[in-house]
């Protein structure tokens, strides 16, 4: 009987963070959506997004728009990983795109904002600087209303407390804010080792170096936050299991004296964005129930 040759330490590392590699790439593929996909989304549709690259020496910035320029702003920041198609749902909502100027970014380091030699790692503050980029492409005069998830709702307030003049509202959903309740995973560690990043796509690793770099970047926030003079909501649900929801109670504390809005949703997960889209809408038309309703 032939002997089964032994696989020595080296190979089974391999094999192990070969295995890990594609589990952690599955585990958020439903996330992200390929090229071919976003097309094939977009084929049969009258409404298309209008691609837009803004750039200077330090820093490039993708996004894309919906509706006429000449209507109040909405900008959409997503979290990590992931890029503008995020909010596919909120573009495409014909009400929203009949009354507002729809403005989705990928943030600096990922999707296509990605400037040459790679960096992964920007700040907030430098998020905030080039995203504003894309509030040029609007010709209404009107402020912005900020719609940020997860790692996107610190850029959004950063935004907020860096250009008051620009901006009416911030919408912060499920917001990773807090620095004490940062959450790290068992397979965090692993999104350093060069092996794993090899295997996984591009905005990954940026996802990972950027989720080791939040807590300083959160606690130099802490002295913006009283910088911010627009209205502010925030959205969390009970059952996310992604960011703590200590974090809502982080937002209290941090925006208390503002003009702000609690929204405490026990039954939906962390993309409330996809799960109650209603909220979301309403909150971008503001209290008055006659417009909310236009939006459902």
């Amino acid at each position: 009987m032939k002997k089964v040759k032994k696989l020595n330490g080296t190979t089974k590392r391999f094999l192990i963070f070969v295995a890990l590699s594609i589990l952690l790439g599955s585990c958020f593929s439903r996330w992200i959506m390929t090229e071919s996909e976003l097309r094939a989304h977009y084929r049969d549709r009258l409404a298309k997004p209008l691609y837009h690259v803004v750039e200077n020496d330090s820093m490039k910035l993708h996004y894309v728009t919906f509706g006429a320029d000449t209507a109040q702003p909405v900008l959409f920041i997503h979290g990590a990983p992931g890029s503008w198609d995020g909010y596919l749902n909120m573009l495409d909502d014909s009400t929203l795109q009949h009354n507002f100027h729809l403005i989705s970014v990928d943030r600096p380091g990922y999707g296509k904002s990605q400037k040459k030699p790679k960096k992964r790692v920007y700040s907030l503050a430098q998020q905030a600087h080039a995203i504003v980029m894309a509030l040029k492409c609007n010709h209404s005069g009107k402020k912005v209303i900020i719609v940020g998830r997860s790692y996107g709702a610190p850029v959004a307030a950063e935004i907020a407390a860096l250009y008051p003049d620009l901006v009416k509202k911030v919408i912060l959903l499920s917001p990773a804010i807090d620095p004490d309740t940062e959450k790290f995973w068992w397979f965090s560690k692993y999104g350093k080792v060069f092996l794993v990043r090899w295997f996984l796509p591009e905005r990954m690793n940026t996802a990972t170096d950027e989720k080791y770099a939040h807590v300083a970047e959160l606690r130099k926030l802490q002295n913006d936050w009283p910088k911010i003079q627009s209205d502010v909501t925030v959205m969390c649900g009970g059952k996310d299991w992604i960011v703590d929801t200590t974090n809502f109670s982080y937002a209290k504390k941090v925006l208390k004296g503002k003009n702000a809005r609690f929204i405490f949703i026990p039954e939906s997960g962390h993309l409330i964005s996809a799960s109650r889209p209603d909220l979301v809408k309403k909150e971008i038309w503001g209290f008055d129930e006659a417009k909310a309703d236009l939006g459902k």
